[in-house]
């Protein structure tokens, strides 16, 4: 399967996104989340629950528009994929069907196998959600992610519940399938070990009404990224960072 690539760079500035309750209080979500995600780079967002980092995935997606500020896309017509928390994946449909729904006109009739069997679902893909553990739903929903060959992949916690030795076998097989077709990547978690194990960019963000604290680049290469040197990683950005553990 070719690459996806991106020609550009995402760039994101949200300023003043409030949200309105129902009684009528006003809810004051981003106060000013400015930064850019390199082209073919993978940037994660670390911040404290409920500080707007699904909010900004939300307004990167296009399904929150009213805000203040602009998103400038790595591709005006390429493709987003999204990964959520949740899987997702159609009950009735089988691995290779969900995968297959979101295929655009120009991608009908693709070859997933070397997808397929990177993610190790060969033998998967006629089995149904229902049939699946949560670890080979979200190796599912990552298959639909890349099938796609975006230009953009957004990714909310996707690792999140799953025991550790799960989620260490998803994160390699993730960067296997990345490094393979890159693409601009934005990813939300709350777990700094995993952003030093996968980032190029880490940037953290405040409580709400949300800010930039700053942005960390990691430039090591990923097969360098031992034990020790993300021990020791993680320590220099504590230091730089005060709290973020």
């Amino acid at each position: 399967m070719p690459s996806a690539g991106a020609p550009g760079p995402l760039d994101v500035l949200i300023r003043g996104k409030v949200f309105t309750a129902i009684d009528g209080m006003r809810l004051a979500a981003i106060d000013e989340i400015a930064f850019a995600a390199p082209a073919g780079s993978f940037t994660t967002l670390i911040g404290p629950s409920g500080c707007g980092k699904t909010t900004t995935l939300r307004i990167i997606l296009g399904l929150d528009r009213d805000f203040s500020g602009h998103v400038r896309l790595p591709a005006e017509d390429g493709r987003i994929a999204a990964v959520f928390q949740e899987p997702r994946l159609l009950p009735w449909r089988t691995v290779e069907q969900n995968v297959r729904l979101a295929l655009p006109e120009a991608l009908t009739g693709a070859d997933l196998d070397a997808l397929f069997e990177t993610l190790g679902l060969a033998a998967m893909r006629g089995r149904y959600p229902g049939e699946l553990s949560l670890g080979l739903a979200r190796r599912a929903a990552l298959a639909r992610a890349f099938a796609i060959q975006p230009a953009l992949l957004l990714l909310d916690e996707p690792f999140v519940s799953l025991d550790e030795a799960t989620a260490n076998r998803l994160r390699a097989l993730l960067m296997e399938v990345w490094s393979a077709r890159p693409t601009t990547a934005l990813m939300v978690t709350h777990n700094l070990r995993e952003a030093v194990e996968l980032s190029d960019r880490i940037v953290f963000l405040t409580e709400r009404p949300a800010r930039v604290r700053g942005i960390h680049d990691i430039d090591t290469p990923r097969s360098r990224r031992d034990a020790g040197w993300r021990e020791d990683m993680i320590k220099a950005i504590d230091a730089r960072f005060p709290g973020v553990l």
